[in-house]
């Protein structure tokens, strides 16, 4: 469980949307013959290889893919500056950096609400609550499963998929061939289940945020998705194990002001999709008047409880919410010794992970305005086919990261079909799922399970996985049809 809180930044990072959408700005030059596109293209597969080769070489990934970002676009503005076009290329970089800062203030309230609700005990409590339900192992492999469906289509893959863990981990620690098959299990239910979801992957958030797919359509990929999860699950289910585990610990109540935590996030959520919808606001706006709720539960939970207090002045108003760590009367330091505050969990971010995507959107933006996504969408959408290749944006997403390939197809701009958009979408949020490495919630797992869950372990279901991701395919194309 202590994996489960310390991935809880990163999460927000793989789990929430890229807002790297701002409009494209088109290029006034073709640069793709030149010296110049060559260059960057180069600069781009060698940080991308860098960053791969993250866990062998010991450099972060974020390194190469910032310091590629920052040449490509100095390649790019020497050109055009040179041609007395430097204001044009430096509208084209303006247009990302203002999409990512909308993409930093959206993880920065997502993340305060689910540290505030690990806090509460609310993660812990669930954990609990299921181990104690003594399901056998059979029965725990579906509730796992379908638990991990429809908390993947609120909250994020790499939450879920921990969350999950924690408790096939718990739960089956002496039965490693129950955990094995249980994990792959919940990796292929939470990619199915953030497929359907503008809120759920990062391949949905990505589209709506493009307004290519309006929010009520993505719930037509709800049966292909169902299908996607449920087809493995039901020939996996005869390689589970009989038998049932051994009985958990109690569970701990939660502590005050919990349920109205995760009450305030779901309402959080709806005012970001109302302010998309209604008010053409950025979602991101939605979520800062979300952190707003949150201030002020914060201050009646303080004020209602320790109104006879009287704070030391050395202690900021931030500080207040260090009150909501226990009962006792005064303010008191967490585990790491620090006052609980807002901007102490913004400190707790996975740095590393934010700043490789914006070097990978950047680079992805500084090789679309080269004019490189156009020749590759030409080369996709017209010679292959809308159909074959969004089947193949899915199975690459297996082994490159989901956003990056949405983010790519979007930039591209493909003359599409509305149902072609909801395949693409569904492909390439289900795709990863056909490798341990291809989703944030198998790569998460690979590190909570202590080697229990490993890549060959996934690799062996790949066929049975691939079967789901047919599925979901033909299911998608006969339910909606009138998509098309």
């Amino acid at each position: 469980m202590k994996l489960f809180f310390r991935y809880l930044p990163l999460l927000l990072i793989l789990g929430l949307p890229s807002y790297c959408l701002a409009e494209a700005i088109e290029p006034k030059l073709d640069l793709t013959r030149s010296w110049i596109g060559y260059g960057a293209l180069a600069i781009f597969f060698l940080a991308y290889i860098l960053a791969m080769l993250e866990e062998s070489t010991q450099l972060r990934k974020s390194k190469p893919m910032v310091f590629a970002a920052s040449l490509i676009w100095v390649l790019i503005a020497t050109v055009y500056t040179r041609m007395g076009l430097g204001a044009h290329s430096g509208q084209a970089f303006r247009a990302s950096l203002e999409g990512y800062a909308e993409l930093f203030l959206f993880i920065l309230v997502s993340m305060t609400y689910l540290n505030a609700m690990e806090q509460r005990g609310v993660f812990e409590n669930l954990r609990v609550w299921l181990l104690g339900r003594k399901f056998g192992y059979r029965k725990l492999f579906w509730v796992t499963g379908t638990l991990a469906f429809f908390m993947s289509s609120v909250l994020n893959n790499l939450t879920t998929s921990l969350l999950m863990g924690a408790v096939l981990m718990a739960m089956g620690r002496k039965n490693n061939k129950f955990i094995s098959v249980a994990c792959v299990n919940v990796v292929v239910a939470t990619n199915a289940g953030g497929s359907f979801s503008p809120f759920g992957d990062i391949t949905t958030l990505l589209v709506w945020q493009k307004e290519v797919v309006p929010f009520t359509s993505f719930f037509a990929l709800f049966i292909p998705a169902v299908v996607n999860f449920v087809l493995p699950a039901s020939i996996m289910h005869f390689w589970v194990p009989k038998g049932a585990p051994s009985a958990p610990e109690a569970a701990k109540p939660m502590r005050r002001g919990a349920m109205g935590i995760v009450f305030l996030f779901l309402l959080t959520i709806l005012t970001a999709v109302c302010f998309e919808n209604f008010l053409d606001l950025p979602p991101a706006a939605g979520m800062l008047a979300g952190l707003s709720y949150l201030s002020f539960y914060f201050y009646y939970l303080y004020s209602s409880r320790h109104k006879e207090n009287v704070l030391d002045t050395d202690i900021t108003e931030a500080a207040l919410d260090s009150s909501l760590q226990d009962e006792s009367a005064a303010p008191i330091k967490s585990e790491d010794g620090l006052f609980f505050d807002v901007f102490h969990n913004v400190s707790r971010l996975e740095w590393d992970t934010l700043l490789f995507f914006y070097g990978v959107m950047v680079s992805v933006g500084g090789l679309s305005y080269l004019g490189y996504l156009h020749v590759a969408s030409h080369a996709l959408y017209q010679d292959l086919g809308a159909t074959w290749a969004n089947i193949l944006v899915g199975i690459v997403s297996a082994f490159i990261d989901n956003g990056t390939i949405m983010y790519a197809v979007l930039t591209m701009a493909p003359d599409i079909s509305h149902g072609q958009w909801l395949l693409v979408t569904l492909t390439a949020g289900v795709g990863g799922s056909l490798l341990a490495i291809g989703s944030a919630a198998g790569v998460g797992l690979l590190g909570q399970m202590e080697g229990k869950y490993s890549f060959m372990s996934h690799l062996k279901w790949s066929p049975v996985i691939a079967l789901g991701y047919v599925g979901s395919i033909v299911t998608h194309f006969l339910l909606n049809g009138r998509y098309f």
